[in-house]
């Protein structure tokens, strides 16, 4: 009888201890897997993470018409540095212009129930003159930025500021910045008014921008996470004010800008996506902060010499610098057609485009020394992406018709890669 219970006592922790090891396995396989996941979404997001610092990689590697190659490396600390303050920053050269390029700035939490943080940087770098950034949008990451390829215009800036973001609601969240900059054009340019003439001007804005996405949901995932799931529309509001006068600014001005995207369908079939874009600048307004159409065409005599990448939002057959405005809207049609499943690996997608700009601006002879159109009779594009051909790779057709058809029809055309690449 004593053999038979030591035989089971023994039977019984085989089993328990082998139980646990498998236990102890099951927990550890789950838990790489998540830390994989992390990484991957880390990745995503366009960081590098390490254990106090997230290096950001935007900053690794790109190309412009201005700067050649440019080529650095930038950070922003994590949670496991602090969850109440962080520290960002980058560095850069251009081996073309032969600059250094650099940022240094930092925050602290005022509150972590609503998530309001107080910001600060400095900022020595270049920004593409007629490009508008809502300061809501926060991080944008590709792996290829297919617009920056092309850019040639360009504006040095030095900018301190310092910035206010505050969540009303995970599907509220606002915005203040105020920030004075010294602003000096790359290429020949001079503003004119009031009899005086401006090469390089001193320019100090506030802007509060609110960012409201109503059909956001928040699934609560344990009791610290959370994870949005998104919803559409997606409305950004933004207003800027130039103050004249302070910290020797020049010009007084306002800006309000807007943007929304709708999406119709399931993702996971086929959709409609709808992008409206629109902006109004008034007063001493330079062209720096003014308005192009996010053109995405090189000016070249034929079809292959064009040719280069779509990006995501851009007119392909709009040629960089041709428009500028102090008003104008932009409307963006997107049909996605339900991949084609030819194998595990293999969906291409086709996607059906339409695009159409209109603009105008008041007083065009105030900016000297480079010419440009208006968009007031407006703009008109589409064409189709066939995409996810070969390692994210694709193809897209556009034509330019109406207004601005050009009288060599190989003009209005635009044949370019697509890059579709998501984690």
């Amino acid at each position: 009888m004593l053999k038979r219970c030591f035989i089971f006592i023994c039977y019984i922790s085989f089993f328990s201890s082998h139980a646990q090891f498998e236990t102890e396995n099951s927990v550890k396989i789950q838990q790489d897997s998540t830390k994989r996941k992390e990484f991957i979404q880390h990745l995503g997001q366009g960081f590098f993470p390490t254990k106090f610092l997230d290096l950001d990689l935007r900053y690794l590697i790109k190309f412009n018409q201005y700067e050649g190659i440019r080529t650095g490396l930038g950070f922003q600390t994590n949670n496991k540095f602090s969850q109440r303050y962080r520290i960002n920053s980058y560095l850069v050269y251009g081996f073309r212009d032969h600059r250094f390029k650099y940022s240094i700035g930092g925050g602290f939490r005022v509150s972590e129930h609503t998530n309001t943080w107080i910001n600060l940087a400095y900022t020595d770098d270049l920004q593409e003159t007629g490009s508008t950034k809502f300061i809501t949008d926060g991080r944008f990451f590709q792996f290829f930025e297919p617009r920056l390829l092309n850019i040639d215009l360009f504006h040095k800036h030095i900018t301190k500021k310092i910035a206010l973001e505050h969540e009303f609601h995970k599907t509220l969240i606002f915005e203040s910045e105020f920030a004075a900059s010294k602003i000096e054009p790359t290429y020949a340019y001079s503003f004119n008014i009031n009899g005086n003439s401006y090469t390089n001007y001193d320019i100090t804005n506030a802007k509060l921008a609110l960012n409201w996405n109503p059909f956001n949901k928040i699934e609560k995932l344990s009791e610290s996470k959370t994870r949005i799931k998104q919803g559409y529309p997606k409305i950004t509001l933004q207003y800027t004010k130039g103050i004249k006068g302070v910290f020797n600014s020049d010009f007084n001005f306002s800006k309000i800008d807007f943007k929304s995207i709708f999406r119709l369908g399931n993702s996971n079939k086929s959709f409609s996506e709808i992008t409206l874009v629109s902006g109004v600048a008034q007063g001493e307004v330079p062209l720096s902060h003014l308005y192009h159409a996010y053109p995405n065409n090189i000016t070249k005599e034929t079809i292959l010499q064009r040719f280069s990448v779509a990006g995501l939002t851009s007119f392909e057959t709009m040629y960089f610098n041709e428009f500028f405005s102090d008003k104008f809207t932009t409307v963006q049609f997107k049909h996605f057609l339900k991949p084609f499943e030819i194998s595990q690996r293999f969906k291409p997608q086709v996607v059906l485009i339409s695009r159409y700009a209109i603009g105008n601006m008041e007083n065009p002879e105030q900016h000297n020394n480079i010419s440009f159109g208006t968009l007031n009779k407006g703009y008109t594009e589409s064409g189709f992406e066939l995409n996810k051909l070969f390692f994210g790779f694709g193809l897209s057709f556009t034509y330019r018709y109406g207004a601005y058809h050009l009288p060599n029809i190989s003009d209005n055309v635009a044949l370019k890669f697509t890059f579709n690449v998501s984690l």
